[in-house]
């Protein structure tokens, strides 16, 4: 007999085949050629079990699901996510960090018509988890058992409102609790956990700092019992077999299935095999556009509302350089953030290489794709030598190549690609000298035409994840937060650019870099 896990993973709200950066882009992902590609792999083998899994961060991110939360009072289509993921027949869904953006009571009303269990067992409220710890099934004369898990560091990054009276326990630790409870019930028991792996798989030497955020390694290696692990968070694409323990991760936005398969005699597993399933050929599911075709038109009327001109265009023509000077667009949002807390030195980040800038006619969609994440700011109180540190760690973004060109550091693009966690910041004059170790590339900072001293107090505006320390920014902590903000930077740079017909804003020099 065989057992066959499918899981999706980090599908971020993209429900169509689409990055929504123009009206007429197509991508190769999204979940609707994800649902065809599970059905149809359910179909092709009738005779087996086919366990498909969510495995987290699904109601948060692209276009889609913004509209929904923005429009939940009145349009409902918050309550179609449930709707769409019944048509691949889950088993059990997990809560990524982001699906917590939006707060507990916004996740209880999206999934509260949703056919499958969601699984909670290291987020607990008033002693208990969130929801169900894990789900046991009997299909075809076998028991098989799920223990969902999240990562622990949501707190580290989320707005404090929005997970008030949860606590979120380390998965090993609580992985550890519910196998003993499990193993001697299942013939099978699977792991599904929103969150990634912190060493290499094949080495087990660490790629990451030891924060807790991923604990995947631990699960998959150091823990007896388990018969197979989904994993998530990271978006990255992993399929292998460690240690006989079949593992996966999918990706991002839809781009692939995970395909678990144990081979099962006398209620044991003799042989399991791990693959990765592109969607990328599988056509989007009927049903799925059926259900969600008004949804999609509504989104694609909001994205093409006009905001305003901006003079002279605001597109990004290459990423790199505008992470190395500077760029109108990190400028204007640096703004944004500025006249919102009334303060004089913000910093933001490019996230990713789609970003495209603005077009000189704005809209909506140039917003939503420039600023993907329903961040909110905060304000914190920092001293210069927390500014400077904060600016070693960007500049460590950098290093140069054999010929002495600058390109990214290896860090930040493996093993999980991590754009966003390079800050440009204006109100400050700085440079890095790329030729200096890292730690000391920080030759000159300056703030109101003064050299900033470690002493310095400063007021610095940035988004709440940054403000936690997301991003291994440990100089940043809300126990320096002194103002916190309800609206998202994607609300405030819409009323920003609204508030007048159009915008000038020059290339900043206040970056030099030296190498």
């Amino acid at each position: 007999m065989k057992v066959r896990i499918l899981s999706t993973s980090d599908v971020h709200g993209n429900i169509y085949p689409t990055n929504f950066a123009t009206k007429d882009n197509y991508s190769p992902f999204g979940y609707l050629k994800a649902l065809s590609a599970i059905n149809q792999i359910r179909q092709a083998h009738p005779d087996e079990i086919v366990l498909y899994i969510e495995n987290g961060d699904f109601i948060e991110g692209a276009p889609m699901a913004t509209y929904a939360h923005k429009t939940a009072a009145s349009k409902h289509y918050d309550q179609l996510f449930a709707r769409l993921t019944a048509l691949a027949q889950p088993v059990a869904g997990i809560l990524g960090n982001h699906e917590f953006n939006y707060g507990l009571p916004y996740i209880k009303q999206v999934w509260r018509t949703a056919e499958h269990p969601l699984l909670t067992a290291n987020i607990l409220k008033d002693g208990q988890p969130l929801f169900e710890p894990y789900t046991i099934l009997e299909q075809q004369g076998l028991t098989i058992g799920i223990i969902g898990l999240t990562t622990q560091y949501i707190p580290h990054w989320e707005a404090e409102k929005n997970i008030a009276g949860l606590q979120f326990l380390p998965a090993y630790e609580t992985a550890q609790k519910y196998v003993k409870q499990l193993r001697p019930q299942v013939d099978l028991l699977i792991i599904a956990y929103h969150g990634g792996f912190e060493a290499d798989l094949q080495t087990g030497q660490p790629t990451e700092p030891a924060t807790g955020e991923n604990e995947g390694y631990q699960l998959l290696t150091n823990l007896p019992g388990v018969d197979a692990l989904i994993t998530g968070h990271q978006h990255r694409q992993i399929a292998a077999v460690v240690n006989g323990v079949p593992t996966s991760q999918p990706g991002f936005r839809g781009q692939a299935i995970g395909q678990l398969t144990l081979e099962v005699t006398n209620h044991q597993v003799t042989n399991a095999d791990a693959k990765l399933i592109s969607v990328a050929d599988f056509p989007a599911a009927p049903a799925g556009l059926e259900l969600t075709k008004d949804w999609k038109a509504a989104v694609d009327a909001w994205l093409d509302q006009p905001l305003t001109t901006i003079k002279g265009g605001m597109l990004i023509n290459n990423h790199l350089q505008a992470r190395l000077h500077g760029h109108p667009y990190l400028e204007l949002i640096n703004q944004v953030q500025m006249q919102a807390t009334g303060t004089d030195l913000a910093c933001t980040s490019l996230f990713n290489d789609e970003i495209r800038g603005f077009d000189e006619e704005v809209t909506i969609r140039n917003v939503l794709n420039g600023y993907p994440y329903p961040n909110t700011l905060v304000v914190e109180k920092i001293s210069g030598a927390d500014l400077r540190q904060a600016l070693e760690r960007c500049a460590s973004f950098f290093e140069l190549d054999e010929h002495g060109h600058v390109i990214v550091a290896k860090e930040f693009l493996e093993p999980k690609e991590q754009l966003f966690n390079y800050d440009y910041y204006s109100g400050i004059d700085y440079c890095f000298d790329l030729r200096k170790p890292r730690g000391q590339r920080v030759s000159s900072l300056r703030y109101h035409d003064h050299e900033v001293s470690d002493s310095d107090q400063l007021e610095l505006a940035l988004n709440q994840y940054r403000g936690g320390g997301g991003g291994e920014y440990p100089m940043f902590s809300s126990q320096k937060v002194s103002q916190s903000y309800e609206d998202d930077v994607q609300g405030l740079i819409i009323n920003y650019l609204a508030a007048k017909p159009s915008h000038s804003i020059e290339q900043p020099h206040n970056l030099k870099i030296i190498f």
